[in-house]
């Protein structure tokens, strides 16, 4: 069931987007590997709409979905 709202959502595909971008431009691409896999959690969460951290605290930032 879904727990994550639109702005939230918006906001995790953004940051997340942006973070997983950084591993592919400048100079120092193999230090930046982690972070583009950190950034891949927002991303993924954002765009499936669900965050297994949201449901273990019993959070939910989606207004019209009742967990």
């Amino acid at each position: 069931m879904a727990n994550v709202g639109g702005i939230d959502r918006a906001l995790r595909i953004v940051v997340g987007g942006a973070v997983v971008a950084l591993t592919f431009v400048g100079p120092y691409t193999d230090v930046l590997f982690p972070w583009g896999l950190i950034g891949a959690v927002p991303l993924v969460t954002g765009l499936i709409g669900w965050c297994p951290a949201y449901s273990l605290f019993g959070l939910s930032t989606c207004k019209s979905c009742k967990t």
